[in-house]
């Protein structure tokens, strides 16, 4: 039955079914049936479609995937957009660090926990939500989240994104717009639809002006999450 849920504060329709949705929502639930919520579940014909195409993904991972492309695709329309990054909370403001899979956007993220203790905390290991709203740009948890279970049902202001690449050392510099369009790009959602492609590039548009990007080469050593704090904190535009 589809019920309603609030993630990154809209109001979307949900009827998780398997497992890992089922537990990842729970947190984003209020219960009560709305109708008049978007509905972003999966629907049979999306199921079909979606199963022709990834022919060997069962109906958990299904679920998972079609209900986030739902949900994101929702999200260009309320002033936000995603960011395939693992976001942690640090002194009540959020940093965000993106790659390719298998570069150690969580493994970095991880060492943010344990150099800084309490102070940090992870808002969504993979998928969290970026809302450009009136009073600041903002970094929410959602229930996909990826591999892991690391996500809060949070509302934190963001301070910066961070691009990782491995290196031998550690060095952390500003990016110019120029570059970081590309790679914000190539790390979100890119729908089909003119109005909405149009609609991204304009919250791009903004995110660019309003938030510093920098890009760091690191190791997984503890130092690497000293130098990308140390710097980004001081939230330095180019």
């Amino acid at each position: 039955m589809k019920e309603h849920y609030r993630i990154a504060d809209l109001d979307v329709l949900l009827d998780p079914h398997f497992e890992p949705l089922l537990s990842r929502s729970k947190a984003y639930r209020c219960g009560i049936s709305a109708e008049m919520y978007p509905n972003v579940s999966m629907s049979q014909s999306q199921h079909d479609d979606w199963k022709a195409h990834y022919n060997e993904a069962e109906d958990p991972l299904l679920e998972y995937m079609i209900t986030g492309s739902n949900f994101y695709t929702y999200l260009i329309e309320k002033s936000g957009m995603l960011l395939h990054a693992s976001a942690v909370e640090m002194d009540g403001e959020a940093y965000l660090f993106s790659a390719n899979s298998g570069t150690g956007k969580s493994t970095h993220t991880a060492l943010w926990l344990k150099n800084f203790g309490d102070r940090a905390c992870i808002i969504n290991d993979d998928k969290p939500a970026i809302r450009l709203l009136e009073d600041g740009v903002f970094v929410y948890g959602t229930p996909w989240s990826g591999k892991s279970d690391l996500n809060l049902n949070r509302k934190v202001p963001l301070r910066g994104i961070c691009f990782l690449e491995r290196g031998a050392t550690n060095e952390i510099e500003s990016l110019a717009p120029s570059e970081a369009i590309t790679r914000i790009f190539e790390q979100t959602v890119r729908p089909k639809e003119r109005r909405l492609a149009t609609l991204l590039l304009s919250h791009m548009d903004r995110l660019l002006r309003t938030v510093p990007i920098w890009k760091l080469r690191c190791n997984m050593e503890d130092e690497a999450a000293h130098i990308s704090y140390s710097a980004m904190s001081k939230g330095e535009l180019k």
